[in-house]
């Protein structure tokens, strides 16, 4: 489990592989401490589980079905990614539950400066949207947000300054597609109500 709060920024050091599956070293000294092998690790929102760790740095392998879901097949050699390690017993919970298992791909509506912040838009799938409300949870790239407002096919966060300055969030750009979980407890709730609702028919 993770809480959505980015912990270090992380740089693409190299990508092997192809579609059959691709091999991510990723240069994160801070990230890699808490490592060891085996265990799990956010990169831009999506678990995977670290493969070998060394030298300030670790590795990751991304199978097919995480490479058609997310956006880790476009990574490449000089990318910045937002890391999470898993969160242990007594880590504070400073953002929501994250499970790091992502549901879709949005994609960039606009990137716009308020304030001292900026507002981000975001087109996402419908499936993905309906758990998507006013003041409620997302995760955009493994970055814990709360959705500001939801309209006509998409949701806005509002992006502090240190949110700008800690993750790849503030380099985004128009068009740019992102890693998308919605709060896992919108999902539970969502079940319940359905399995009531049969019950009672």
């Amino acid at each position: 489990m993770f809480t959505g709060i980015v912990r270090e920024l992380g740089r693409i050091a190299a990508v092997d592989g192809g579609d059959d599956g691709r091999r991510l070293t990723i240069a994160a000294p801070e990230t890699a401490a808490r490592l060891a092998v085996g265990d799990s690790v956010a990169i831009d929102g999506c678990c995977l589980t670290a493969t070998e760790v060394a030298n300030g740095g670790f590795s990751a392998t991304a199978v097919p079905e995480t490479l058609a879901r997310t956006t880790l097949g476009r990574l490449e050699p000089g990318d910045e990614v937002n890391l999470e390690a898993a969160a242990r017993v007594g880590d504070p919970l400073g953002g929501h539950f994250v499970q790091g298992h992502v549901d879709g791909v949005g994609r960039v509506a606009s990137l716009e400066p308020e304030g001292d912040g900026a507002r981000l838009r975001v087109e996402a799938p419908a499936e993905l949207l309906r758990y998507s409300v006013e003041k409620g949870s997302v995760a955009v790239n493994g970055v814990s947000l709360t959705i500001a407002s939801v309209e006509d096919g998409t949701f806005s966060v509002a992006l502090i300054p240190h949110t700008l300055a800690v993750t790849t969030l503030g380099a985004l750009g128009r068009g740019d597609q992102v890693n998308l979980e919605a709060d896992v407890l919108a999902k539970y709730v969502e079940k319940l109500v359905h399995s009531d609702t049969i019950s009672r028919a």
